[in-house]
């Protein structure tokens, strides 16, 4: 399925007629040859082909670091897409360009393209003064297996001496408009400063009719599943890009009531103000549940109807009571999360219905959400096991409220009903945790696989219970009250 797509790539405007599915990547290398943007592990996982994506939001211009392998053609209508060519100023380096040659953050260069698109963003997007930390977890989703990180680090402290407290740039944090202060730094060359004119002049994208008899292949949200798994059927295939749709995107909150479009994407449930509100410690999750890149893309839907037993999103959802609604064509139902999944990818969802929205009560003050993962790596990896859990307790440690959830330790995400119920109107003391804990037990079913053994599992989960409650009521649980266990 092809559409008309316009959009603006580096300086130069693009209309094409590729198919939707076909990945940004490939689009950059084989069809524009644009070979700056590397294809590496085309699973999202090594950065080597981060690229930028600028769309106009509220009359200012918002750019997010992708990977473009996980990235659809079809998506591109109404955007700037910039390559690691359109970060390149004339005669010149750039100054992020030119601490990493300083430095000598670079030793192949495979990887340094896809380093210094994230550099450049992260002092397009930081909030107040760079710091090393910031940088870190800006390129956090680049990979680099020659050079060392330590080269790229001393890079990184040079822009923050140039561009930080009494450096020579150090005035662009207190510019209204950011971008013209890069430009005038010789960050972004400055074709950027034309970028909001030229797509607010891109129309609406006029959807192609399509024939009855043409039968939908894939529904494509973020892609960070659906492309690694199917990446190369959705050129050729029928698809349906989700992101054309924006009434699916944002988080309002009504009354007591938050309501997230289907769409939104990771980053964007942790930036929102309403989430942190009651999740404060949302940022430091979301470091443990992907790379930036990644978490730009891939969609809170997507990880609930990818129905992995480990669904790090999924696991957070389920403690939150989450309530999903779908819509197959006039027709809307909503079903509760915690009774969604029927067993292994099996789910209550008709093939042709659509999760539109999620719906979920605030948390009542006083109310702790947290959430827990173990995996081989601490960062950027799948679970082994992962928890979440939404609690909340009286000054007299009566247990009110208490949502404990499990990944990786059944054949679907488990909300653990029983565990729940029991400890609901109980004083919380290490006692009631020890029968709780085995409660929990006869709830779960882990199998051993390559991730771990099923009686490691099995201590993982009693250990990640175990946390949230020790943070809930530090003075009520020891961790000791697990050893009995």
């Amino acid at each position: 399925m092809t559409t008309h797509v316009e959009f603006w790539l580096n300086d130069r405007r693009v209309i094409t007629d590729v198919p939707d599915g076909m990945l940004v990547l490939d689009y950059l290398r084989k069809d524009r040859l644009l070979t700056g943007t590397k294809e590496g592990c085309k699973e999202g996982d090594c950065g080597a082909c981060s690229i930028l994506i600028g769309e106009v939001v509220e009359g200012v211009m918002r750019y997010q670091p992708v990977t473009s392998c996980l990235t659809p053609v079809g998506e591109m209508h109404g955007k700037h897409v910039v390559s690691i060519e359109g970060l390149n100023l004339p005669g010149k380096l750039n100054p992020v360009q030119q601490a990493m040659v300083d430095r000598v953050g670079s030793q192949c260069g495979f990887c340094t393209p896809g380093f210094i698109v994230s550099m450049c963003w992260y002092m397009m997007a930081a909030r107040e003064t760079p710091t090393l930390e910031g940088f870190q977890r800006a390129f956090s989703g680049n990979l680099c297996r020659c050079t060392g990180y330590a080269a790229i680090n001393r890079a990184s402290l040079d822009l923050v001496e140039n561009f930080g407290p009494g450096g020579q740039w150090a005035s662009i944090w207190e510019a209204d408009d950011r971008l013209s202060a890069l430009m005038e730094a010789g960050l972004l060359p400055g074709y950027f400063a034309e970028m909001p004119k030229r797509l607010e002049a891109i129309g609406e994208m006029e959807e192609v009719p399509r024939d009855d008899a043409d039968v939908i292949d894939f529904f494509v949200a973020g892609g960070t599943d659906l492309y690694v798994q199917k990446g190369e059927l959705l050129p050729r295939a029928q698809v349906k890009i989700l992101n054309r749709h924006p009434e699916m995107k944002g988080i309002r909150r009504q009354g007591d009531t938050l309501h997230i479009g289907a769409l939104t994407t990771f980053e964007e449930f942790g930036a929102s103000d309403e989430v942190v509100a009651f999740i404060p410690q949302i940022q430091d999750y979301l470091h443990l549940i992907a790379s930036l890149p990644l978490r730009n893309r891939a969609t809170i839907a997507g990880n609930i109807i990818n129905a992995s037993p480990i669904g790090d999103m999924t696991a957070i959802m389920l403690a939150l009571d989450t309530t999903l609604v779908f819509a197959r064509g006039e027709t809307t139902r909503e079903v509760e999360l915690k009774r969604f999944y029927k067993g292994y990818k099996t789910f209550d969802k008709h093939p042709s219905e659509v999760m539109t929205e999620l719906r979920l009560q605030i948390p009542a003050a006083g109310t702790g959400v947290y959430f827990e993962k173990v995996s081989k790596r601490r960062c950027l990896d799948i679970a082994t096991v992962n928890s979440a859990a939404r609690l909340r307790l009286s000054d007299d440690g009566v247990v009110e409220e208490a949502s404990l959830t499990l990944g990786g330790v059944a054949a679907t995400p488990l909300w653990l009903e029983k565990t729940g119920a029991f400890l609901t109107g109980e004083v919380l003391t290490d006692a009631l945790w020890r029968e709780a804990l085995r409660i929990a037990h006869t709830e779960i079913a882990p199998i051993s696989d390559v991730r771990g053994s099923a009686d490691y599992k099995r201590l993982l989960a009693t250990q990640l219970l175990t946390a949230h409650v020790v943070k809930a009521a530090p003075e009520r649980v020891s961790l000791d009250a697990m050893l009995a266990i």
